[in-house]
């Protein structure tokens, strides 16, 4: 019950900036900490490498295992006995440059340090609290590429996700809407004859946020991006919120349906876009949001005002005999929050087994089915053990 109302009285502002400061100062000794199995990365395509215009030490916690984990170039090429390139990936940390631009403009040196305009695509990830990028996001893209990819990110905060969420959100929405802007406005300046490689956009949970901020709607992220997965969009989400409340009619709440599909997908699980071939103009936006997953549902309009998920059929995995009381509701959602990630793939706030088919249907990979996701997802869960060992 104490965190229950620690949450509300954080949305509200009543509680006191002494919280705020003590979490930081101790996530702040954390930053400088380093996880098992971080090194300085040894190839030039990697930030706090060779050549590199950002110092390693300066990355802080997530941001050094970032550019130090993954497959390199010779275990991508052994593992899918098949060349690889060697990818990149890009960060800056808090540590790195004062502010959100001084922080995004050493990612753009850095993607024309290594000149990624040479690869295929280019991954742009606003990062969640402490500047943590999905380890599974990151290695599912660089399989599916074969190496030929760039993945970029920056870290805006020492805090962990919670409190960034509840306490600090617009410091996200603007390190996020700097990294967009300065990663678009760098493809945009590249010359004529030099290839353009296409622009992905990835987040999760308050990185979804951080993602939306740089857009208007939904026509400004086509005419911005080449594709966009959005994995577990907080209800506080603009963009996202304004497709939900103007679904077409009779579609649900937890798997909305908006304009007939063409222009942004929501699903429950994007293994459902193996062998589709209904009309979706590209580029593919997808918002993948689970009907039990707090983090999307839950919200301060929850203390007086039904939500119209509950007044429709459960979703998967949610159970039938939840309805709504006032007040009590908000409660239980928000005690759900502590246990979001404490459940089975597939359900809550957990979402790594569904990346996979998540980048396939943004990307529009070609004749991807049952098979292909078997190989491929043999190939990811291979990946993630060769590095945890490491």
């Amino acid at each position: 019950m104490l965190a229950t109302v620690l949450a509300f009285g954080i949305v509200q502002g009543v509680v006191p900036r002494l919280f705020f400061e003590a979490a930081n100062r101790i996530s702040g000794a954390q930053n400088t900490e380093d996880l098992p199995g971080t090194t300085r990365p040894t190839v030039p395509e990697r930030s706090g490498g060779p050549e590199s215009v950002v110092n390693f030490d300066d990355l802080g916690l997530q941001g050094r295992r970032f550019v130090s984990g993954g497959l390199d170039q010779a275990e991508l090429t052994d593992l899918m006995e098949e060349p690889a390139e060697q990818p990149i990936r890009l960060y800056a940390g808090l540590e790195s440059a004062e502010t959100d631009d001084d922080r995004s403009a050493l990612v753009v040196e850095e993607l024309n340090r290594t000149r990624a305009w040479e690869r295929e695509a280019v991954v742009i990830v606003p990062t969640t609290g402490t500047g943590w990028i999905n380890p599974h996001a990151a290695q599912a893209i660089e399989l599916l590429s074969a190496g030929d990819v760039a993945i970029v990110g920056t870290q805006y905060s020492y805090l962990p996700s919670w409190i960034s969420f509840l306490a600090d959100r617009e410091k996200a929405e603007a390190a996020g809407r700097s990294l967009i802007e300065a990663v678009v406005g760098w493809r945009q300046s590249l010359p004529p004859d030099v290839h353009h490689p296409n622009l992905y956009l990835y987040g999760e949970s308050l990185g979804t946020q951080a993602g939306e901020a740089a857009f208007s709607g939904i026509r400004d992220i086509r005419n911005t991006v080449d594709g966009v997965l959005w994995m577990g969009p907080p209800n506080s989400n603009r963009i996202w919120r304004s497709l939900v409340e103007r679904r077409d009619p009779g579609t649900p709440a937890t798997e909305p349906v908006y304009a007939d599909g063409l222009l942004v997908r929501f699903s429950e699980d994007p293994a459902e876009f193996r062998d589709d071939d209904t009309p979706w103009i590209p580029p593919h936006v997808l918002y993948v949001q689970h009907a039990t997953d707090p983090v999307v549902w839950w919200t301060p309009d929850l203390m007086f005002d039904r939500p119209a998920w509950l007044s429709e059929p459960p979703g998967k995995g949610r159970h039938p005999g939840m309805t709504y009381m006032p007040v009590f509701t908000f409660f239980q959602v928000t005690a759900d929050l502590g246990n979001a990630i404490g459940g089975s793939q597939g359900y809550g706030h957990l979402y790594d087994h569904q990346i996979l088919d998540g980048w396939a249907a943004v990307t529009g990979r070609e004749e991807w089915d049952d098979d292909e996701f078997v190989r491929f997802a043999r190939l990811h869960d291979r990946a993630m053990e060769s590095q945890e060992r490491g």
